[in-house]
């Protein structure tokens, strides 16, 4: 099954005026650095499939409306964790009104978008989304990574931090 996607400006909108009751769940594991969208829930992609079934219970039992799914991008593992969720809500748990759905964008679109969006995120580092962007944009084009390792972002995080 496939999620649909949840606008960066209407998630932006829910946590901000809390007008409904949504859960942000974030699937990275080894690149949950940098920040959070506040009050998301990190459960790793890698061990998500046999979560599901208990996040559903928690989700159902705190009477959340919407779930939605987020990784660095939102392009494999959200995506992938949303489906397997959506599949399970709909059925096993035979639920037809808990929504699931995929971050547009990701944690790097959310951060993309500005003072507004990295506002509503904890721990946020600024250098470190940053250098991130500098070494994405340099593996775009062709150049050598410099300093884009996970060493060097964590001790950019670190140093920010301090």
């Amino acid at each position: 099954m496939t999620a649909d996607l949840m606008p960066q400006r209407r998630a932006m909108m829910i946590l901000s005026m809390k007008i409904a009751s949504m859960l942000i769940v974030d699937v990275r594991r080894t690149d949950y650095e940098g920040g959070a969208i506040r009050g998301s829930l990190n459960i790793p992609a890698q061990g998500f499939w046999w979560n599901r079934g208990m996040l559903y219970e928690l989700c159902y039992k705190a009477d959340i409306e919407w779930v939605v799914f987020t990784c660095g991008s939102s392009n494999g593992r959200g995506p992938r964790c949303a489906g397997w969720f959506l599949e399970h809500v709909r059925n096993t748990a035979e639920d037809t009104d808990m929504q699931v759905m995929v971050l547009e964008g990701g944690v790097k679109g959310w951060v993309k978008a500005g003072q507004q969006f990295t506002q509503l995120m904890d721990g946020y580092e600024p250098r470190y989304w940053e250098q991130l962007f500098v070494d994405e944009e340099r593996s775009k084009d062709g150049k050598p990574n410099t300093g884009g390792d996970s060493a060097t972002q964590t001790t950019v995080a670190s140093e920010s931090s301090a």
